[in-house]
Order: C-alpha cells, then sequence, then structure tokens
C-alpha cells in the first residue's frame, strides 16, 4: 500500500491564472511543478484554466516527469469555454505511452444547473462512456476523474458519476464546511463505486476571501482519517497559484504534509 503522503496531490494551473482573481490581489509567478516542489507533493492534477495552456501538451509534461503521478484536464474550468463543445481526450491520451506518469484525464466544472431536456453536465451520458471506453482501450489505459461539488449533490448526476473512475468533492465557500461530514456521505450513497478523492481549497474561492485556516485545518485532518478508514484514495491541495504568496493556510498545509507518513 502507497505511504499516506504519496496518496496527497496538488491541484495545478498555468503561472499566474488566478491572477486578480477571487479576491486575490497578489501575483503568482510559480510554476505547477515549482509549487508540487515547494509543497513537499509527488502528485499534480492540472487542469485548464481560462483556455490555457492550449495543446500540444508534451513539453509541460517533460517538465512533470520527476512526479509520481500527474492526471490532465480534458475539460478544464467553466471559463475555458472550448471545452464546452470538444474536449482534449486525445490530445492527452496519446501521451500516455510516452509518460508513464501519466494515470488519469478529469474532467473540470463539469456539472451545470439542470434544465428541463438538457443534461445537468457539460456532456451527456453517452459521450462520458465514450470518452472512458476510450481511455480505457489505449496502449496505456487512463482513468477518468470527475469535479463534483456538496451543492450539486441533488442534481441528477448518478449515471454520469457511475462512468467515471474517480470521483473529487469539493466544498466550494467554507461556510459549508461544517456539512463536510454529512455531505460527503451523501455522495457515497449518490456514487458508490468510484473510488474517492477529497478536495481541500486553500483560499476560500466561493467567498472570494482567505480560507480560514481553522476550516483547512479540519478539512485536512478529517481527510487523512478517511484515507486511513479507506473512504478516500487521496486528497488534494488547491491550487499551485497559492503556493507562492504567503498565505498562512499555504504554510500550515506545507508544514501539515511533512509530518504525514511517507
Amino acid at each position: 500500500m502507497p505511504a499516506l503522503r504519496d496518496r496527497l496531490w496538488l491541484w495545478g494551473h498555468e503561472r499566474g491564472s488566478h491572477d486578480g482573481l477571487f479576491g486575490l490581489t497578489r501575483t503568482s509567478r510559480i510554476t505547477p511543478v515549482e509549487a508540487a516542489q515547494y509543497m513537499g507533493l509527488r502528485n499534480l492534477v492540472m487542469v485548464t484554466f481560462a483556455d490555457k495552456p492550449l495543446p500540444p501538451y508534451d513539453q509541460h509534461l517533460i517538465a512533470m516527469r520527476p512526479l509520481h503521478n500527474v492526471v490532465w484536464s480534458i475539460v478544464g474550468d467553466s471559463s475555458s469555454r472550448r471545452h464546452d463543445k470538444q474536449s482534449d481526450l486525445d490530445a492527452v491520451a496519446a501521451l500516455a505511452p510516452r509518460f508513464p506518469n501519466l494515470v488519469g484525464v478529469i474532467m473540470d466544472d463539469f456539472f451545470v444547473p439542470p434544465k428541463e431536456g438538457a443534461p445537468p453536465a457539460r456532456y451527456d451520458v453517452a459521450a462520458v462512456s465514450r470518452f472512458r471506453e476510450t481511455l480505457r482501450r489505449g496502449v496505456a489505459p487512463l482513468d477518468l476523474w470527475v469535479v463534483v461539488y456538496a451543492h450539486q449533490l441533488g442534481w441528477p448526476v448518478r449515471e454520469h458519476l457511475a462512468e467515471c473512475d474517480v470521483v473529487t468533492f469539493w466544498t466550494w465557500e467554507a461556510k459549508d464546511l461544517v456539512d463536510l461530514e454529512r455531505n460527503f456521505s451523501r455522495l457515497e450513497k449518490l456514487s458508490p463505486a468510484p473510488r474517492k478523492m477529497l478536495g481541500c481549497y486553500m483560499w476560500d474561492y466561493g467567498a472570494q476571501r482567505p480560507m480560514p485556516l481553522q476550516s483547512l485545518q479540519r478539512q485536512c485532518e478529517t481527510g487523512l482519517k478517511w484515507l486511513e478508514q479507506g473512504r478516500v484514495d487521496g486528497l488534494i491541495l488547491l491550487a499551485s497559484n497559492l503556493c507562492d504568496l504567503e498565505l498562512d493556510t499555504v504554510e500550515w498545509a506545507r508544514q501539515w504534509i511533512a509530518g504525514v507518513p511517507g
């Protein structure tokens, strides 16, 4: 079984992607690989933000070769509008034979408010099933990951989640972390088969203000307990763009990571 620290991940975006957004006022210049090294993390989830980066991704993945595991987005964040019409599935899957540490792909900001006659997602269930089949039949098979938020648990997403290998679970606003345990139990009932990852924000993106340190501490400590119990497969800290801003949450997380066995 991998050491506990080997099951911790960093969520990465292109350098400077969050500058001037979400209430952040400082400029970030750290790359995802530099941020992973700074935090003492060996695994990276790399996600397109505002349509950046664009394929081909070879040069990015060359820099990521020292990492143990990399998951790359095929559907980026909600501001990556090009992914509303076409995913990056082919561009990413083609790289798997050259990069053995590329272990999966992820669909970010995937679910949308339900509307009558439309799927509650950027792609319908049949498309997601095709994504998974393509990933499985490759020379180097990849897992299909997806993002789901606590506020989406009441949406009709069960069939989509059943087509995924890994569900990453996020609480968009820090104030809602008081219901973390209850909401995670709801996820387990909604989507029992896929493996689970707990997403931990180091900034309160939903409220556009600093994440209360106690909220991050409680979430990380709860996640570590669930990891030891087998309820989750890993924890993901978000995001790389915060790691050179000298936030108290980032510095606490860095010290906490160093103390996790591994």
